[in-house]
Parts: C-alpha cells; structure tokens; sequence
C-alpha cells in the first residue's frame, strides 16, 4: 500500500432467489474480476447468497444450509485472492436468525457481524425473520466450514473494526443496509474508533427519488466521519413480486463521490481510497471523537495501487463542471466583496485605493471593489485606480488599465514613478543597468508607497492585489506589493484568478468582456524589467515555474498533508503527458524551498477574507515559524 492508497470494490452480482449455488458461483466470479484489478476490499449486497427476497424462506432449514454451503464455496474459491471479502448471509445463532455480513479472507471466515437495525415499516418486515444484532450480549461462535473444509468456530461481533497487521491504516468497519439510515449509525462509533473504511452490504429497493437521497447519504457520512464509504446494493436479480432492486453501487471518500455504478446493471465499481489523506484529516479535526471498540486483526501482504481509478484534478481550487465552476465563481467574489464593504464600512473610508497594472491579479482586485462599492451604495468614482507605468511598463497592460479602469466608472490617476526610481538609485549609488533584484524591488516599493500616500491624502484605503499561490512562493516585494490595508485576493490562487476573472468576462459583455479577455490573454508578469521590443519580456512562470504545479503542490501539502513523494506521485499521475517526471521534481523542490525560506512574509500579512479550505493567514489556518527547516522535505523530494 504505497503512499496510503488502496483499491476497493463494491459489487452487485447476478442473482437468483434462494438459489444458493448460482449466486456463490457469482459472488466467486466477481470477487476474482476485482481482486485481479487490484482491490483489496471486495463488498457485496445483504443476503447475497440467498438474495434479500426470500421472504418465509428465511425460515427454512434447507434455505439456511444452503446459504452455509454457498459460504464454504466462496471461502474456498477466494483463497487464493489477496484480497477481503464481504459477502451476506443469513445465520442461526443460538436459535435466532441474523442477517449478517461474512468477513472472509484467504480461505478463512474471520468473523459474522450482524445488522443491528432491523426495518419493519412500510415494504420492509425483517423482524419477522431475525434478531438485531444488539441482541447478542457478548461475542458468539458459530461453527462453519472454512475454505480448506474444516470446521472452524467463528466469532459474531458488533462493534468491531477489522485491522491488518501489515497495513495499519488499512482498517475498516461493518454495517448493513438500515443501519446506515439511522439517526445513530454503527458507524459513527467504527469511525471513532479507528475505522478508516466503513463498508455497508445493502439491499435498498429503488423507489422515486430515493438513488438522489442514498448518494447524499453514503457522501455525506463519509464527510462526517473522514472516512471512505463503500455501499454494495442489491441488484436486479432480487424478486420483483412487490420491489424492484437496482444494484446502486457507491463509493465515497470524505464528502466526495469517488464512483457509481449505472443503476439497473449488475458488475463492479472500483476507488482508489486514500487512506493517508483521511488519517491526516482526523489528526487535524479535534473535534473528531474517539471511541472504545473491539479490534479483530487480520493478515493481508500489502500490494501496490495503481491509481487507474483515482482522479486527481490538474487544478484542484477549480470545479470541474463548468455549472458548478460558475456558482463556485459568484460565491466566491460574493465572500470576497463582502469582505471588503465589511472593512470599508468599518474604517469609514472615503475611497480606496488599487494598484492597476493591467493584470490578473489587480484586475480581480477591482472587480471585487466594484461589487463591494455597489453593496454599499457607494459611487464607483470613489475608487482610485493608480497606474504607475516604470521601466517594464508596456503598451498593452497600460492600455488594458486605461480601459478597464473606463469600463467600471472608476477614477483613474497616472503617477509615472520613472523619475522617482531614478532619483532613488542615484541616492543608493544604484547602477541602472544593473537588473537585480534591487532594480524590480524598487519599483515595487515605489508603488506601494505612492498607493498609501494617496490614501492618506483621500482619506481612504489601500487594497492589495497579491493572490495565494504569489503567497506561497514568496512572489512578493517584501514592504512592496506584499503589504495594503486589505487583501482581497489573498486566499484565491493563481490558476482560479484566471477563471473568476472569466467569468466576470462572461457576463459582462460589451467593451468590458472585451479587455478582460485581452487581459486574460496578457502573460503574467511583474513587468520589472524593460520590454523587448514593446512586448513583455519578464514572464512569471518563466522563472518561479507553471502556477498549476505549484497550485497542485500547495493543495495537497496543505490541505491533506501529502509528503513529498505523495505530491510527486500525484502530479506525475495528474499531468502525465504534460510534465515529465523531472519537470515536477524540479518545480516541487523550488516550491517546497521557496515556501519555507518566504514564511516571514506571510508571517506579517495584512487582513484578507478567507474563501476556501486552503489560506495561509498567520492569524488562521496555517501557523509555521519563520525559520523552521526545509531539510526533511527538500531530502524526500531530491531522493525521489
């Protein structure tokens, strides 16, 4: 289990009522199909070897031996699979019938867990048949045979979390089909106990609505208890007498639907579960509980996953449905411009004051300015829009200011800083041919102190335009672009910038559409040092590297805690056929560099408001040393 990934299955087979043979012969056929693909839990439907249907049939003898027999046939015929296998029977114990789910693996029962919540309203009776799990008092034997034909005492338990011995995280917990639909689930108490994976055998007929209310159910425990859910639904083979069963399949991990199968079909769904991820999220929640349960170890070699079916997104802070992509985009501006009218309304300023390069950054900034004057009423002409062309200043991005600045109906001041740079490096002995650092940082800090000037003088405030993924590498005039009054842009990274300002584009029109997509097309860059022959000759991404890799670095290290190696691996899988593998060595090592050694800027980083799950606030979400080492990282990440 490299990195923390496994592979799971839920399964619907073909079925036939109370013919225990055929549906063996299935549950066997399947089993074999996942565990050949890599699975390494295999979940299949409530009573599967009997079928659910089978109504007073429960009751017979001949019924029961059957389903014992279709169970000593599965063990056998998967002993060989390295994999868990979850198949539902009924089972008489003490007397009493329980419907309850097999734990096999490698030619072994390991154990009977029973279904605690027994339904019998509307078009479910189960309590005619059997006995809730609660009923056992403390764990039970039953006798069965065992893949090799031995009989073997196995144990009925509740409250149990199967653990493996070779693969510690690969943990997981039992309940079936209603106890999932309880105010109180069993799960909740696996989870806290130190289940990473609860695995629920259903049999959940299909009505009207329902499949909308069961996938919103199964994502939304596995958000609750930062867990991977696996649902395996009864199928179409199940008696149609008075029910139709669809074989509703599905796989969730921490609130996100990993996989489905098509309704009304019979096969296999496969996730590639990361069990890391969620065990990070566990530590990083104190508000997850814990509890005390039974732990039932077991044996399984770990195996490698091959991630075929893990989707990992090349830009992870942008919805990949383009509906959702623009209801996430009017959130976000939304949050954004609240956020500012909040703190203008707060200072009682009279204007603010933006920095307008012509850029993405700055021209997100008075977007967002636009709609928070208008949420307060306010004339847009309150806005200063300050373009200070320098040195690196060209055409295009002056012109598209000029434009945008018009298109808003703000007010545009030109404050041309040439002279006073100038004046600058012959006060600090500073040689203009000479491009250093020092020839863009004061140009830099030039501007922010015209901006703050001019908002002393109008009474108002500045307001940044640095984005998060600047933040992270350091991408920032310290005492420059790096401080304003308030920055708005200071949670949005660089590859969502460009879609907020998109979307801002397409539902303006007119001449407003028209320069933000100029703008759009403009390549990103500070624009410190002098154009070639009137284009931009300073490209951002030329130097630092692509702001979609260091975007997905930046997701993964901090929202789940992946290691090095994990992020590599995840990128390499992300981006195969755009970056090669050395590509994202290189560009992980400068971004895990640069985002140690840049700490102390983001240490003393003016306000901004929060809009994702990933900030890099000193005073929320991440709080790091200024000099903590970058040793164990930069290590893991050369060795890869």
């Amino acid at each position: 289990m490299r990195d923390g990934f496994i592979k799971v299955a839920a399964a619907t087979p073909g079925l036939r009522v109370a013919d225990c043979a055929y549906n063996a012969a299935e549950v066997v056929r399947l089993a074999r199909e996942a565990a050949e693909k890599g699975a390494r839990l295999i979940v299949f439907p409530e009573l599967c070897l009997t079928g659910y249907t089978c109504g007073d049939l429960f009751l017979q003898q001949t019924l029961l031996d059957g389903a014992l027999t279709a169970l000593e046939t599965v063990c056998r015929e998967t002993a060989a699979l390295e994999a868990v296998v979850l198949a539902g029977l009924p089972l008489r114990v003490r007397g009493k019938l329980y419907n309850c789910a097999a734990v096999l693996c490698r030619g072994e029962v390991l154990a009977f867990v029973p279904k605690r919540n027994l339904p019998n309203y509307s078009e479910f009776y189960e309590q005619r048949h059997f006995v809730s799990g609660d009923a056992l008092d403390c764990m039970e034997g039953v006798c069965v045979k065992n893949g090799e034909g031995e009989t073997v005492c196995v144990p009925v338990v509740t409250g149990q979390v199967f653990a493996c011995e070779e693969q510690p995280l690969f943990t997981f917990g039992v309940e079936l089909c209603e106890d999932l639909w309880v105010a109180a689930p069993p799960s909740i108490e696996l989870a806290q106990g130190g289940a990473h994976i609860i695995a629920n055998l259903s049999a959940s007929d299909e009505l009207v609505g329902k499949a909308a209310y069961r996938r919103d159910l199964v994502r939304q425990q596995s958000a609750r208890l930062a867990c991977a859910y696996v649902y395996a639904d009864a199928g179409t083979g199940e008696s149609t007498q008075d029910l139709v069963f669809a074989g509703h399949d599905l796989i969730a991990e921490n609130g996100t639907l990993l996989a489905e199968s098509r309704r009304f079909t019979e096969g296999v769904v496969y996730a590639d579960i990361d069990l890391e991820r969620l065990a990070y999220e566990r530590r990083r929640m104190n508000t997850f509980g814990a509890a005390e349960t039974g732990v039932f170890s077991f044996s399984l070699p770990a195996a490698d996953c091959d991630l075929a079916d893990r989707h990992l997104p090349r830009l992870p802070f942008v919805p990949e449905n383009s509906e959702k992509r623009g209801e996430r985009c009017e959130e976000i501006l939304t949050i954004q411009a609240a956020g500012l009218a909040r703190r203008i309304a707060h200072t009682h300023a009279k204007t603010a004051v933006v920095g307008l390069s012509g850029g993405l950054d700055s021209t997100l900034a008075l977007i967002v300015m636009a709609h928070a004057f208008d949420r307060l009423g306010l004339d847009r002409r309150g806005i200063l829009a300050v373009t200070m062309p320098c040195f690196g200043t060209t055409a295009r991005t002056r012109g598209n200011a000029e434009k945008l600045a018009e298109a808003y109906g703000v007010t545009l001041q030109t404050v041309d800083i040439k002279a006073a740079v100038d004046q600058h490096f012959a006060d600090i002995g500073h040689d203009w041919d000479d491009h250093s650092v020092t020839f863009e940082n004061a140009q830099a800090r030039m501007r922010t102190l015209v901006l703050m000037d001019l908002a002393n003088k109008q009474g108002g405030m500045v307001v940044g335009t640095g984005d998060l993924s600047e933040l992270a590498l350091g991408w920032a005039t310290y005492n420059g672009d790096h401080m304003s009054m308030y920055g708005v842009n200071a949670s949005i990274p660089k590859t969502l910038v460009r879609y907020l300002v998109d979307y801002e584009a397409g539902r303006a029109g007119g001449t407003l559409e028209a320069v933000l997509r100029d703008i759009l097309d403009t390549p990103v860059s500070p624009e410190l040092l002098p154009p070639t022959d009137g284009e931009i000759s300073q490209k951002t991404e030329d130097l630092v590297g692509p702001y979609e890799l260091h975007d997905f670095f930046l997701f993964y290290m901090l929202r789940f805690g992946y290691p090095p190696r994990k992020v590599y691996r995840a990128a390499c899988h992300a981006f195969a056929g755009v970056y090669d593998a050395a590509v994202i060595k290189k560009w992980l090592t400068t971004f895990i560099r640069r985002f140690f050694t840049q700490q102390f800027k983001r240490s003393c980083l003016p306000d901004g408001p929060k809009v994702g799950t990933v900030a890099l606030s000193p005073r929320g979400d991440w709080r790091m040393p200024s000099d903590a080492c970058a040793d164990l990282w930069l290590a893991e990440a050369e060795a890869l």
